[in-house]
């Protein structure tokens, strides 16, 4: 058995888990614009372990939504899995966040997913898989225009989701393309993906890992109420 906290914070949704053998047992998350990480990890820690009936020693493991996404976002995600794992001397496990955005897509018929997240303006990262999951391009950051993705349509249907998505529907024209901007990176989802690394013994180094920012670090600012 396996009991594992599974923590997301690469984007404006506050989110976490704790999960047995892959299956959630209480989640708590928040999807603000605010990015209010910092009040609300720790609080969301001690709410979903008391609704588990789980104590912090307990846990057998950390895992953590590695990015890309907001550089002060994984900063706080990270540090506060690191602390975990340091005084309970357990393992770190590292989700892909675009790999665990993918695993929520519920379209059948569907060739390729493609989960992207927000960048600057008409920026997104993005990155490309096949229908059983498998990588077929590696996460990149792009700009999106009218050629984007033409390779992949241009073999089957494709499903873009994630807040990265909804940049591409005034730009991007094909009848092989499919929508679901609803998509968020979410500890839920990091819960099955978490679970086989354990069992894979795929840990990182606690001392020396670092979350995937993809891109140069940029202030963001809460925005004001």
């Amino acid at each position: 058995m396996a009991l594992i906290l599974n923590l997301e914070t690469a984007t404006t949704n506050c989110s976490v888990s704790i999960a047995k053998d892959g299956a959630t047992l209480a989640i708590k998350e928040h999807n603000t614009p605010n990015y209010s990480h910092s009040e609300q990890l720790h609080v969301f820690i001690e709410e979903v372990l008391a609704e588990a009936s789980i104590v912090l020693t307990e846990i057998d493991a950390v895992a953590i939504s590695k990015g890309p996404g907001s550089y002060t976002g994984l900063r706080i995600g990270v540090s506060a899995a690191k602390g975990l794992c340091f005084s309970l001397d357990i393992p770190l496990i590292s989700i892909a966040t675009l790999k665990s955005m993918a695993s929520q897509s519920t379209f059948d018929n569907i060739d390729f997913v493609i989960p992207l997240l927000d960048a600057r303006r008409m920026e997104v990262y993005s990155r490309v898989f096949d229908a059983e999951l498998n990588e077929v391009r590696e996460t990149k950051a792009e700009i999106i225009d009218e050629q984007s993705f033409e390779s992949y349509l241009s073999k089957g249907k494709v499903l873009l989701l994630g807040s990265g998505a909804q940049k591409c529907k005034d730009v991007l024209k094909h009848s092989n393309l499919n929508y679901d901007t609803a998509v968020h990176p979410s500890a839920e989802q990091m819960a099955v993906l978490s679970f086989e690394k354990f069992q894979m013994n795929d840990f990182e180094d606690v001392a020396y890992f670092e979350p995937y920012y993809l891109k140069d670090f940029v202030v963001m600012t809460k925005k004001k109420q």
